[in-house]
């Protein structure tokens, strides 16, 4: 599976002021997931960054795996979390029929387009029966490189439900919002809930 060398790049530089920025998790987005799984349930975290949501979900007493892709991320998670973080890319997850719940906050639209339905094959094998996956992506139709380096692959709302029709979820729901990211530039995302059937 291709990863984006430089999107790579740039995490792996920019760990420790990376790791700094926004340090308080998206509590009603986290909650809203959380309110959907049992008491205790065992929830992969996927491009953990900081560490920040998974310390969320730790604080409410599930059972979370935290993991980046980049050994600098998963380091500077290591270190707020107290915990191991394993370094695992998106294409390496090999887990079946092992996990309640897998976040998936920002961190997805990095996958070049071409990988991406193997990614949430994946996933969805990860993933116990009547799992919950959340992701978020920013929107756009076409993907880019923004001005620091980093690729997204900016899916549309129907190229991005076509992609995940092609797996069998129960249920799939996808919402809108107007926020901003890393670089501050209003941004369009795309955040979708999906079951496992």
């Amino acid at each position: 599976m291709a990863e984006h060398d430089q999107t790579l790049r740039f995490y792996a530089d920019n760990a420790e002021t990376y790791a700094g920025y926004r340090e308080k998790a998206n509590e009603i987005r986290l909650e809203a997931f959380l309110n959907r799984l049992s008491a205790g349930a065992r929830v992969l975290e996927l491009g953990c960054g900081n560490g920040r949501d998974s310390g969320f979900m730790i604080e409410r007493g599930f059972d979370v795996t935290p993991t980046d892709g980049v050994l600098e991320m998963a380091r500077e998670a290591s270190r707020r979390l107290g915990r191991e973080v394993e370094v695992l890319r998106f294409g390496d997850i090999e887990a079946a029929n092992a996990y309640d719940g897998i976040w998936a906050n920002a961190c997805l639209l990095h996958t070049p387009r071409n990988d991406l339905a193997d990614v949430l094959a994946r996933i969805h094998r990860a993933l116990r029966p009547a799992g919950l996956f959340y992701a978020s992506y920013k929107t756009g139709g076409e993907e880019m490189t923004d001005t620091i380096g980093r690729y997204y692959n900016n899916p549309s709302r129907p190229w991005l439900e076509q992609l995940y029709v092609s797996v069998e979820w129960s249920s799939l729901d996808i919402t809108e919002n107007e926020g901003s990211g890393y670089d501050d530039r209003p941004t369009e995302w795309l955040h979708v809930t999906a079951v496992k059937a």
